[in-house]
């Protein structure tokens, strides 16, 4: 059977190099005939972070890096001509990682870097008869504590980005033709992720594993769930979902048997906006849940980071708990001071010193504020048969994300201080 063309629009900061690799990999055998990668950064030299595996990729023969501007229409439409050699209408599949990840950008960012660069792509998807356009959702939301976490769970967007990046569900749902499958993933992890609260939080338990001290946590104990994912089966499951996808024969039959409705979540004005659907619309789209089998809560969480930096967790006192929660910035800046301070002297003090690095010990608001994500994946597994590759949120595997970041020297690899001057 012939291997499909495949497309990654944008995803580059987030989880498209994992997903290049797992379609093109370094050593092995491709899953596609043609692999384009399009986004705004440029590779070479880069502008953005990598990692030392990816370039690996790019060197094949049967894959193509593209630097363009999506927001461009024109631009778009050319991103989806065919490779030389290929027919215009060879089977293609479209992943569509696109969109503004930073909590704190204003509304009219997200609308256009989120909402509108998605339409287009998804526009011009439709237009040219895409086999599987698969669609990332990130963890914007706000889980309930409790309950199935199925994909019928009434899950609430998380401030202005979750809102954006939901209406963006509805926006390419609606869009006749296109034969859409969405994936909202629990919290990211893997070698050479760099966004996201998970490296910030293993480079905090590194600064405490230096200093011989226990990492302490901000929220008392409880359930918490902050479920995980690896980026390896954040790339499988695109995969299945877009073989899946082509399997069924469309969106018709794929809506059947796993359309669900993507509710409006907005302000009433705005309907008004260009591309938002309105309210009244029923949008329905095949959506699936993806995180591993851990099902950690923010405790096991925590205990697995400081463990793979060989420290403990505890958590800070019930004064510090209790300004947390009504003057949350101040105690960040505070935190933040002195785990930026002492991870700054552990690049110096590793062999030999690092002087540039994309990880740190930096956490922001939006980071160490109380987020529960809880996503069942149940279905998944059920309808597509997606099986994890990476079913634990282990220490191993952290260990091992450490390790590959050292090789490239991203990584403090300083000794620990003496146990008299912890």
């Amino acid at each position: 059977m012939t291997k499909p063309n495949a497309i990654i629009f944008g995803g580059l900061n987030t989880c498209s190099r994992a997903l290049a690799a797992y379609l093109v990999p370094p050593d092995g055998e491709p899953l596609v005939e043609h692999l384009r990668i399009v986004d705004k950064y440029s590779v070479s030299p880069p502008t953005t972070y990598i990692g030392s595996d990816f370039p690996k990729v790019l060197e094949k023969p049967n894959v193509e890096y593209r630097q363009a501007n999506l927001t461009i229409p024109s631009t778009v439409a050319g991103c989806f001509e065919p490779p030389a050699g290929s027919a215009p209408d060879a089977r293609t599949y479209v992943f569509d990682l696109t969109g503004e990840i930073q909590w704190d950008r204003p509304e009219a960012v997200q609308i256009a870097h989120t909402l509108r660069v998605a339409r287009l792509v998804g526009q011009e998807a439709a237009r040219r008869g895409v086999a599987a356009y698969v669609r990332m959702m990130h963890p914007f939301y706000e889980c309930k504590e409790k309950g199935a976490h199925d994909e019928k769970e009434d899950v609430r967007p998380d401030g202005v980005h979750g809102t954006w990046w939901h209406e963006t569900l509805r926006t390419l749902g609606a869009i006749d033709g296109l034969n859409l499958v969405i994936v909202r993933k629990a919290i990211v992890y893997g070698p050479y992720i760099d966004y996201g609260p998970v490296m910030s939080f293993i480079a905090i338990g590194a600064v405490y594993g230096y200093l011989k001290q226990p990492v302490k946590g901000l929220w008392a104990p409880g359930k918490h769930p902050v479920h995980t994912v690896h980026a390896t089966d954040v790339a499988g499951a695109f995969w299945a979902c877009a073989e899946w996808m082509h399997r069924v024969g469309g969106r018709a039959k794929a809506d059947e048997l796993a359309g669900e409705e993507i509710p409006f979540r907005n302000d009433k004005k705005a309907a008004e906006i260009e591309g938002v659907i309105s309210p009244e619309t029923r949008v329905v789209a095949p959506l699936f849940h993806l995180e591993d089998d851990s099902q950690v809560t923010l405790a096991q969480f925590s205990n697995i980071v400081a463990a793979a930096n060989d420290t403990t967790y505890e958590f800070h006192s019930f004064v510090i708990n209790t300004m947390a929660k009504f003057k949350l910035e101040d105690v960040v800046e505070e935190i933040n001071e002195e785990h930026v301070s002492v991870w700054t002297q552990m690049l110096t003090e590793s062999e030999p010193p690092i002087s540039s690095t994309p990880f740190s010990a930096y956490a922001d608001v939006y980071q160490l504020k109380r987020h529960v994500v809880a996503f069942s994946a149940d279905k998944l597994k059920r309808i597509v048969g997606y099986q994890l590759q990476r079913p634990q949120f282990e220490e191993a595997g952290l260990r091992e994300i450490i390790e590959k970041l050292r090789a490239e020297r991203t990584w403090p690899n300083a000794k620990p201080q003496p146990a008299s001057e912890s």
